[in-house]
Protein backbone atom coordinates (compact mmCIF):
# COMPACT_ATOMS: atom_id res chain seq x y z
CA UNK A 1 0.00 0.00 0.00
CA UNK A 2 2.45 2.55 -1.33
CA UNK A 3 2.34 5.56 -3.59
CA UNK A 4 4.10 5.59 -6.95
CA UNK A 5 7.53 7.20 -6.89
CA UNK A 6 7.20 10.96 -6.98
CA UNK A 7 9.62 11.33 -9.89
CA UNK A 8 8.23 8.46 -11.95
CA UNK A 9 6.50 9.13 -15.29
CA UNK A 10 2.78 9.45 -14.58
CA UNK A 11 -0.31 10.09 -16.66
CA UNK A 12 -2.58 12.98 -15.80
CA UNK A 13 -5.79 12.32 -13.87
CA UNK A 14 -7.67 15.55 -14.45
CA UNK A 15 -10.16 16.39 -11.71
CA UNK A 16 -13.45 17.75 -13.03
CA UNK A 17 -16.45 18.99 -11.06
CA UNK A 18 -19.93 18.70 -12.63
CA UNK A 19 -20.21 22.47 -12.97
CA UNK A 20 -16.88 22.55 -14.83
CA UNK A 21 -17.57 19.67 -17.16
CA UNK A 22 -18.67 21.73 -20.13
CA UNK A 23 -15.48 23.78 -20.08
CA UNK A 24 -13.31 20.69 -19.53
CA UNK A 25 -14.84 19.03 -22.58
CA UNK A 26 -14.38 22.16 -24.64
CA UNK A 27 -10.66 22.11 -23.81
CA UNK A 28 -10.23 18.58 -25.24
CA UNK A 29 -9.33 17.76 -28.84
CA UNK A 30 -12.48 16.93 -30.85
CA UNK A 31 -11.82 13.18 -30.98
CA UNK A 32 -11.29 12.90 -27.21
CA UNK A 33 -14.33 15.08 -26.53
CA UNK A 34 -16.50 12.86 -28.71
CA UNK A 35 -15.19 9.77 -26.97
CA UNK A 36 -15.87 11.14 -23.49
CA UNK A 37 -19.37 12.27 -24.47
CA UNK A 38 -20.09 8.80 -25.87
CA UNK A 39 -19.16 7.18 -22.53
CA UNK A 40 -21.81 9.23 -20.69
CA UNK A 41 -19.28 10.81 -18.36
CA UNK A 42 -21.09 13.19 -15.96
CA UNK A 43 -18.22 13.95 -13.54
CA UNK A 44 -19.97 12.10 -10.72
CA UNK A 45 -17.82 11.31 -7.69
CA UNK A 46 -15.11 8.81 -8.60
CA UNK A 47 -16.27 8.38 -12.20
CA UNK A 48 -13.45 7.98 -14.73
CA UNK A 49 -13.28 8.71 -18.44
CA UNK A 50 -10.12 7.63 -20.28
CA UNK A 51 -8.70 9.99 -22.88
CA UNK A 52 -7.44 7.90 -25.80
CA UNK A 53 -4.13 8.54 -27.49
CA UNK A 54 -2.03 6.76 -30.13
CA UNK A 55 -0.70 4.23 -27.61
CA UNK A 56 -3.78 3.76 -25.39
CA UNK A 57 -5.09 5.99 -22.64
CA UNK A 58 -2.81 9.01 -22.44
CA UNK A 59 -4.77 10.65 -19.59
CA UNK A 60 -8.13 10.45 -17.85
CA UNK A 61 -10.82 12.63 -16.37
CA UNK A 62 -11.77 12.10 -12.71
CA UNK A 63 -15.22 13.18 -11.61
CA UNK A 64 -15.34 15.08 -8.35
CA UNK A 65 -19.11 14.91 -7.96
CA UNK A 66 -21.00 17.39 -5.84
CA UNK A 67 -20.19 18.36 -2.27
CA UNK A 68 -23.41 16.65 -1.19
CA UNK A 69 -22.47 13.41 -2.98
CA UNK A 70 -19.08 13.29 -1.28
CA UNK A 71 -20.72 13.83 2.11
CA UNK A 72 -23.06 10.91 1.42
CA UNK A 73 -20.19 8.55 0.55
CA UNK A 74 -16.74 8.71 2.10
CA UNK A 75 -13.70 8.10 -0.11
CA UNK A 76 -15.88 8.26 -3.22
CA UNK A 77 -12.98 9.41 -5.41
CA UNK A 78 -11.11 6.22 -4.51
CA UNK A 79 -13.38 4.38 -6.96
CA UNK A 80 -10.91 5.53 -9.62
CA UNK A 81 -8.22 3.17 -8.33
CA UNK A 82 -10.04 0.12 -9.72
CA UNK A 83 -11.27 1.86 -12.89
CA UNK A 84 -7.91 2.99 -14.27
CA UNK A 85 -5.40 0.89 -16.23
CA UNK A 86 -2.05 -0.13 -14.83
CA UNK A 87 0.56 2.53 -14.26
CA UNK A 88 1.24 5.70 -12.31
CA UNK A 89 -1.29 8.51 -12.21
CA UNK A 90 -1.02 12.08 -10.98
CA UNK A 91 -4.08 14.09 -9.96
CA UNK A 92 -4.30 17.51 -11.58
CA UNK A 93 -6.84 20.18 -10.77
CA UNK A 94 -8.00 22.45 -7.99
CA UNK A 95 -8.74 20.21 -5.00
CA UNK A 96 -8.93 21.36 -1.41
CA UNK A 97 -6.21 20.06 0.91
CA UNK A 98 -8.79 18.00 2.78
CA UNK A 99 -10.12 16.40 -0.41
CA UNK A 100 -6.59 15.68 -1.64
CA UNK A 101 -5.75 13.99 1.65
CA UNK A 102 -8.95 11.93 1.68
CA UNK A 103 -8.41 10.86 -1.93
CA UNK A 104 -4.78 9.91 -1.37
CA UNK A 105 -5.55 7.81 1.70
CA UNK A 106 -8.65 6.33 0.08
CA UNK A 107 -6.62 5.26 -2.93
CA UNK A 108 -4.20 3.32 -0.73
CA UNK A 109 -7.01 1.81 1.34
CA UNK A 110 -8.78 0.76 -1.86
CA UNK A 111 -5.73 -1.33 -2.70
CA UNK A 112 -6.25 -3.61 0.32
CA UNK A 113 -7.01 -7.24 -0.40
CA UNK A 114 -7.16 -10.15 2.04
CA UNK A 115 -5.28 -12.82 0.14
CA UNK A 116 -4.28 -15.32 2.80
CA UNK A 117 -6.62 -18.09 1.63
CA UNK A 118 -7.41 -17.19 -1.99
CA UNK A 119 -5.73 -15.03 -4.58
CA UNK A 120 -7.03 -11.47 -4.53
CA UNK A 121 -5.27 -9.09 -6.89
CA UNK A 122 -5.28 -5.40 -5.93
CA UNK A 123 -5.84 -2.62 -8.47
CA UNK A 124 -2.77 -1.98 -10.62
CA UNK A 125 -3.19 1.78 -10.97
CA UNK A 126 -0.87 3.64 -8.58
CA UNK A 127 -1.16 7.20 -7.42
CA UNK A 128 1.61 9.75 -7.09
CA UNK A 129 1.07 11.39 -3.72
CA UNK A 130 -0.39 14.87 -4.33
CA UNK A 131 1.93 17.77 -3.61
CA UNK A 132 1.78 19.21 -0.12
CA UNK A 133 0.86 15.94 1.57
CA UNK A 134 3.09 13.81 3.80
CA UNK A 135 3.36 10.59 1.82
CA UNK A 136 5.12 8.68 4.60
CA UNK A 137 2.42 9.62 7.12
CA UNK A 138 -0.39 8.52 4.79
CA UNK A 139 1.38 5.26 3.99
CA UNK A 140 1.86 4.55 7.70
CA UNK A 141 -1.85 5.09 8.33
CA UNK A 142 -2.82 2.84 5.42
CA UNK A 143 -0.40 0.13 6.54
CA UNK A 144 -1.74 0.27 10.10
CA UNK A 145 -5.27 -0.05 8.76
CA UNK A 146 -4.26 -3.02 6.59
CA UNK A 147 -2.70 -4.69 9.64
CA UNK A 148 -5.96 -4.24 11.55
CA UNK A 149 -8.01 -5.62 8.67
CA UNK A 150 -5.76 -8.67 8.29
CA UNK A 151 -6.04 -9.52 11.99
CA UNK A 152 -9.84 -9.23 12.00
CA UNK A 153 -10.32 -11.09 8.72
CA UNK A 154 -8.25 -14.08 9.82
CA UNK A 155 -10.56 -16.79 11.19
CA UNK A 156 -10.22 -17.95 14.76
CA UNK A 157 -8.69 -21.22 13.57
CA UNK A 158 -5.61 -19.17 12.69
CA UNK A 159 -6.06 -16.19 15.03
CA UNK A 160 -6.34 -17.39 18.60
CA UNK A 161 -4.58 -15.91 21.62
CA UNK A 162 -1.27 -17.49 20.53
CA UNK A 163 -1.44 -15.98 17.06
CA UNK A 164 -2.58 -12.59 18.35
CA UNK A 165 0.39 -12.59 20.70
CA UNK A 166 2.64 -13.50 17.77
CA UNK A 167 1.31 -10.59 15.72
CA UNK A 168 1.90 -8.20 18.62
CA UNK A 169 5.43 -9.48 19.12
CA UNK A 170 6.24 -9.03 15.42
CA UNK A 171 4.93 -5.47 15.60
CA UNK A 172 7.06 -4.80 18.66
CA UNK A 173 10.15 -6.27 17.00
CA UNK A 174 9.62 -4.15 13.90
CA UNK A 175 9.50 -0.90 15.88
CA UNK A 176 11.90 -1.68 18.69
CA UNK A 177 9.18 -1.91 21.32
CA UNK A 178 9.30 -4.07 24.42
CA UNK A 179 6.83 -6.96 24.60
CA UNK A 180 5.87 -9.07 27.58
CA UNK A 181 3.07 -11.56 28.17
CA UNK A 182 1.39 -12.99 31.27
CA UNK A 183 -0.21 -16.31 30.35
CA UNK A 184 -2.38 -19.10 31.72
CA UNK A 185 -2.34 -19.67 35.47
CA UNK A 186 0.24 -16.90 35.87
CA UNK A 187 -2.74 -14.58 35.41
CA UNK A 188 -3.99 -15.77 38.78
CA UNK A 189 -0.70 -15.42 40.60
CA UNK A 190 -0.24 -11.92 39.13
CA UNK A 191 -3.81 -10.86 39.92
CA UNK A 192 -5.72 -10.84 36.63
CA UNK A 193 -8.56 -13.09 37.81
CA UNK A 194 -11.27 -12.04 35.35
CA UNK A 195 -9.06 -12.46 32.27
CA UNK A 196 -8.28 -15.94 33.55
CA UNK A 197 -11.92 -16.77 34.33
CA UNK A 198 -13.17 -15.85 30.88
CA UNK A 199 -10.44 -17.75 29.03
CA UNK A 200 -9.82 -20.77 31.24
CA UNK A 201 -12.28 -23.13 29.48
CA UNK A 202 -10.40 -22.91 26.19
CA UNK A 203 -7.38 -25.13 25.45
CA UNK A 204 -5.84 -21.92 24.06
CA UNK A 205 -4.53 -20.26 27.19
CA UNK A 206 -5.70 -16.75 28.07
CA UNK A 207 -3.09 -14.03 28.41
CA UNK A 208 -2.37 -10.34 28.83
CA UNK A 209 -0.15 -8.91 26.09
CA UNK A 210 1.75 -5.70 26.86
CA UNK A 211 3.82 -3.54 24.52
CA UNK A 212 5.87 -0.48 25.56
CA UNK A 213 7.51 2.02 23.23
CA UNK A 214 9.06 5.46 23.52
CA UNK A 215 10.97 7.13 26.32
CA UNK A 216 9.94 10.77 26.13
CA UNK A 217 6.81 12.85 25.83
CA UNK A 218 3.32 12.38 27.23
CA UNK A 219 2.06 8.91 28.13
CA UNK A 220 -0.64 7.21 26.07
CA UNK A 221 -2.12 3.83 27.00
CA UNK A 222 -4.23 1.86 24.52
CA UNK A 223 -6.33 -1.06 25.76
CA UNK A 224 -7.99 -3.37 23.22
CA UNK A 225 -10.43 -6.21 23.70
CA UNK A 226 -8.86 -9.41 22.38
CA UNK A 227 -11.64 -12.01 22.49
CA UNK A 228 -10.41 -14.12 19.59
CA UNK A 229 -13.68 -16.03 19.37
CA UNK A 230 -16.82 -15.65 21.41
CA UNK A 231 -19.21 -18.57 21.66
CA UNK A 232 -21.08 -16.72 24.40
CA UNK A 233 -19.85 -19.28 26.91
CA UNK A 234 -22.55 -21.19 28.79
CA UNK A 235 -25.03 -18.50 27.66
CA UNK A 236 -24.37 -19.87 24.19
CA UNK A 237 -24.98 -17.57 21.25
CA UNK A 238 -27.37 -18.75 18.52
CA UNK A 239 -25.63 -19.75 15.31
CA UNK A 240 -26.59 -16.59 13.44
CA UNK A 241 -24.96 -14.46 16.13
CA UNK A 242 -21.81 -16.58 16.29
CA UNK A 243 -20.95 -16.34 12.59
CA UNK A 244 -18.95 -13.11 12.84
CA UNK A 245 -17.36 -13.72 16.21
CA UNK A 246 -13.86 -13.97 14.74
CA UNK A 247 -14.12 -10.15 14.75
CA UNK A 248 -14.62 -9.97 18.52
CA UNK A 249 -10.92 -9.18 18.82
CA UNK A 250 -11.48 -6.08 16.66
CA UNK A 251 -10.62 -3.76 19.54
CA UNK A 252 -7.19 -5.33 19.93
CA UNK A 253 -6.66 -5.34 16.16
CA UNK A 254 -7.51 -1.64 16.04
CA UNK A 255 -5.21 -0.58 18.87
CA UNK A 256 -2.37 -2.62 17.35
CA UNK A 257 -2.98 -0.93 13.98
CA UNK A 258 -3.03 2.45 15.73
CA UNK A 259 0.16 1.55 17.58
CA UNK A 260 1.82 0.91 14.22
CA UNK A 261 0.68 4.31 12.96
CA UNK A 262 2.10 6.01 16.05
CA UNK A 263 5.42 4.17 16.01
CA UNK A 264 5.92 4.36 12.24
CA UNK A 265 5.48 8.13 12.28
CA UNK A 266 7.85 8.57 15.22
CA UNK A 267 5.40 10.37 17.48
CA UNK A 268 7.03 11.85 20.57
CA UNK A 269 5.15 10.02 23.28
CA UNK A 270 5.40 7.06 25.62
CA UNK A 271 3.11 4.37 24.27
CA UNK A 272 1.75 1.40 26.17
CA UNK A 273 -0.58 -1.19 24.61
CA UNK A 274 -2.52 -3.76 26.65
CA UNK A 275 -4.46 -6.62 25.05
CA UNK A 276 -6.30 -9.19 27.17
CA UNK A 277 -6.41 -12.10 24.70
CA UNK A 278 -8.84 -14.95 25.37
CA UNK A 279 -11.25 -17.35 23.72
CA UNK A 280 -14.67 -17.52 25.39
CA UNK A 281 -15.34 -21.23 25.07
CA UNK A 282 -17.73 -23.80 26.48
CA UNK A 283 -16.23 -26.49 28.69
CA UNK A 284 -16.25 -28.07 32.10
CA UNK A 285 -14.20 -25.16 33.40
CA UNK A 286 -16.40 -22.40 31.96
CA UNK A 287 -17.37 -19.57 34.26
CA UNK A 288 -21.08 -19.69 35.02
CA UNK A 289 -24.13 -17.44 35.24
CA UNK A 290 -24.51 -16.55 38.89
CA UNK A 291 -20.80 -16.71 39.65
CA UNK A 292 -19.29 -13.76 41.47
CA UNK A 293 -15.79 -12.84 40.36
CA UNK A 294 -13.37 -10.61 42.21
CA UNK A 295 -11.53 -8.29 39.84
CA UNK A 296 -7.95 -7.05 39.98
CA UNK A 297 -9.26 -3.79 41.43
CA UNK A 298 -11.05 -5.66 44.21
CA UNK A 299 -14.54 -4.90 42.91
CA UNK A 300 -16.81 -7.94 42.85
CA UNK A 301 -18.81 -8.72 39.71
CA UNK A 302 -21.95 -10.84 39.50
CA UNK A 303 -22.12 -12.80 36.25
CA UNK A 304 -25.63 -12.60 34.87
CA UNK A 305 -24.60 -13.47 31.30
CA UNK A 306 -21.40 -15.19 30.23
CA UNK A 307 -21.81 -13.55 26.83
CA UNK A 308 -20.96 -10.17 28.38
CA UNK A 309 -17.36 -11.25 28.77
CA UNK A 310 -15.52 -8.47 26.98
CA UNK A 311 -16.05 -5.97 29.77
CA UNK A 312 -14.65 -8.51 32.25
CA UNK A 313 -11.30 -8.95 30.53
CA UNK A 314 -11.10 -5.23 29.82
CA UNK A 315 -11.80 -4.42 33.46
CA UNK A 316 -8.67 -6.20 34.68
CA UNK A 317 -6.56 -4.62 31.92
CA UNK A 318 -7.95 -1.14 32.61
CA UNK A 319 -7.34 -1.48 36.34
CA UNK A 320 -3.75 -2.51 35.62
CA UNK A 321 -3.26 0.44 33.27
CA UNK A 322 -4.77 2.81 35.84
CA UNK A 323 -2.16 1.83 38.42
CA UNK A 324 0.32 3.88 36.37
CA UNK A 325 -1.95 6.69 35.20
CA UNK A 326 -1.13 7.92 31.69
CA UNK A 327 -1.94 11.34 30.28
CA UNK A 328 -4.59 9.67 28.14
CA UNK A 329 -6.09 6.19 28.22
CA UNK A 330 -8.10 4.84 25.28
CA UNK A 331 -10.13 1.62 25.38
CA UNK A 332 -11.38 0.05 22.15
CA UNK A 333 -13.74 -2.91 21.97
CA UNK A 334 -16.38 -4.61 19.86
CA UNK A 335 -18.45 -4.49 23.00
CA UNK A 336 -22.21 -4.22 22.49
CA UNK A 337 -24.89 -4.86 19.91
CA UNK A 338 -26.69 -1.89 21.45
CA UNK A 339 -24.15 0.45 19.85
CA UNK A 340 -24.94 -0.98 16.43
CA UNK A 341 -28.68 -0.58 16.99
CA UNK A 342 -28.14 3.05 17.95
CA UNK A 343 -25.64 4.12 15.28
CA UNK A 344 -25.31 1.35 12.71
CA UNK A 345 -22.05 -0.15 11.43
CA UNK A 346 -20.38 3.04 10.13
CA UNK A 347 -20.48 5.43 13.07
CA UNK A 348 -18.43 4.47 16.11
CA UNK A 349 -19.61 5.78 19.47
CA UNK A 350 -17.14 6.97 22.06
CA UNK A 351 -17.43 7.98 25.69
CA UNK A 352 -15.38 10.48 27.64
CA UNK A 353 -15.88 12.87 30.55
CA UNK A 354 -13.18 15.20 29.22
CA UNK A 355 -14.55 18.03 27.06
CA UNK A 356 -11.16 18.74 25.50
CA UNK A 357 -10.74 15.11 24.42
CA UNK A 358 -14.29 15.05 23.07
CA UNK A 359 -13.81 18.22 21.04
CA UNK A 360 -10.45 17.12 19.64
CA UNK A 361 -11.89 13.76 18.57
CA UNK A 362 -14.94 15.38 16.97
CA UNK A 363 -12.78 17.80 15.00
CA UNK A 364 -10.35 15.11 13.90
CA UNK A 365 -13.19 12.77 12.95
CA UNK A 366 -14.45 15.11 10.25
CA UNK A 367 -10.98 15.99 9.02
CA UNK A 368 -9.92 12.38 8.37
CA UNK A 369 -13.26 10.83 7.30
CA UNK A 370 -13.44 8.60 10.37
CA UNK A 371 -16.94 9.20 11.76
CA UNK A 372 -17.42 9.26 15.53
CA UNK A 373 -20.33 10.17 17.76
CA UNK A 374 -20.03 11.05 21.44
CA UNK A 375 -22.27 9.11 23.80
CA UNK A 376 -22.90 10.00 27.45
CA UNK A 377 -21.47 8.46 30.59
CA UNK A 378 -25.00 8.89 32.01
CA UNK A 379 -24.47 8.76 35.75
CA UNK A 380 -28.16 8.15 36.64
CA UNK A 381 -27.79 4.72 34.99
CA UNK A 382 -25.12 3.67 37.49
CA UNK A 383 -27.81 1.93 39.53
CA UNK A 384 -28.42 -0.44 36.61
CA UNK A 385 -24.97 -1.97 36.98
CA UNK A 386 -25.26 -2.55 40.75
CA UNK A 387 -26.91 -5.92 41.41
CA UNK A 388 -27.07 -5.80 45.21
CA UNK A 389 -25.11 -8.92 46.12
CA UNK A 390 -21.93 -7.74 44.41
CA UNK A 391 -20.40 -4.39 43.51
CA UNK A 392 -21.22 -4.74 39.82
CA UNK A 393 -23.46 -6.61 37.38
CA UNK A 394 -21.89 -7.61 34.08
CA UNK A 395 -25.22 -7.79 32.22
CA UNK A 396 -28.02 -5.61 33.61
CA UNK A 397 -31.53 -6.89 32.89
CA UNK A 398 -33.97 -4.98 30.75
CA UNK A 399 -31.84 -4.52 27.67
CA UNK A 400 -32.03 -0.72 27.62
CA UNK A 401 -29.00 1.58 27.22
CA UNK A 402 -26.72 -1.43 26.79
CA UNK A 403 -23.79 0.49 25.34
CA UNK A 404 -23.99 3.14 28.07
CA UNK A 405 -24.19 0.66 30.93
CA UNK A 406 -21.20 -1.24 29.50
CA UNK A 407 -19.24 2.02 29.32
CA UNK A 408 -20.21 2.86 32.91
CA UNK A 409 -19.03 -0.58 33.98
CA UNK A 410 -15.61 0.03 32.44
CA UNK A 411 -15.34 3.51 33.92
CA UNK A 412 -15.52 1.99 37.43
CA UNK A 413 -12.06 0.53 36.81
CA UNK A 414 -10.44 3.82 35.77
CA UNK A 415 -10.25 6.06 38.84
CA UNK A 416 -6.74 7.56 38.77
CA UNK A 417 -6.38 8.45 35.08
CA UNK A 418 -7.82 11.89 34.44
CA UNK A 419 -8.51 11.56 30.72
CA UNK A 420 -10.18 8.37 29.54
CA UNK A 421 -12.06 7.52 26.35
CA UNK A 422 -13.89 4.31 25.53
CA UNK A 423 -14.84 3.32 21.94
CA UNK A 424 -17.60 0.77 21.29
CA UNK A 425 -16.70 -0.16 17.70
CA UNK A 426 -18.11 -2.68 15.22
CA UNK A 427 -14.89 -3.60 13.39
CA UNK A 428 -16.66 -4.88 10.29
CA UNK A 429 -17.70 -3.51 6.91
CA UNK A 430 -20.94 -5.37 6.05
CA UNK A 431 -20.99 -4.37 2.36
CA UNK A 432 -18.24 -3.16 0.06
CA UNK A 433 -17.83 0.61 -0.18
CA UNK A 434 -15.12 2.86 -1.64
CA UNK A 435 -11.79 2.13 0.08
CA UNK A 436 -13.53 -0.37 2.37
CA UNK A 437 -13.97 -3.91 1.04
CA UNK A 438 -16.44 -6.13 2.85
CA UNK A 439 -14.81 -7.56 5.97
CA UNK A 440 -12.71 -6.40 8.87
CA UNK A 441 -12.11 -2.67 9.19
CA UNK A 442 -10.43 -0.31 11.61
CA UNK A 443 -12.66 2.29 13.22
CA UNK A 444 -11.62 5.31 15.25
CA UNK A 445 -7.86 4.84 14.89
CA UNK A 446 -7.37 7.60 12.32
CA UNK A 447 -9.41 10.07 14.37
CA UNK A 448 -7.46 9.25 17.52
CA UNK A 449 -4.13 9.63 15.69
CA UNK A 450 -5.19 12.99 14.28
CA UNK A 451 -6.46 14.19 17.68
CA UNK A 452 -3.35 13.23 19.67
CA UNK A 453 -1.33 16.42 18.99
CA UNK A 454 -4.18 18.52 20.39
CA UNK A 455 -5.01 16.21 23.30
CA UNK A 456 -1.42 15.59 24.40
CA UNK A 457 0.10 19.02 23.73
Amino acid sequence: MRFAEAGAPARALIAVAPEGLEQALADLPPAQRAFVEATGFKASAGQVALLPGPDGAEAALLGLGTDAARVRERFSLARAAAALPEGAWRIEGDLSEELKAETALGWLLAGYRFGRYAEAAPPKARLVCPEGLDAAQIEAVAEGEAFTRDLINTPASDMGPDELEGAARLLAERHGAEAKVIKGDDLLTQNFPMIHAVGRASPRAPRLIELSWGSEGPALTLVGKGVCFDTGGLNLKPGASMGLMKKDMGGSATVLGLAHMIMATGAKLRLRVLVPAVENSVGGDSFRPGDILTSRKGLTVEINNTDAEGRLVLADALAYADETPPDLMVCMATLTGAARVALGPDIHPFYTDDEGVAQALATASGAVADPLWRMPFWTPYEAKIEPGIADLDNAPSGGMAGSITAALFLRRFVTETKRFAHFDIYGWQPAAAPARPKGGVGQGARAILAALPEVLK
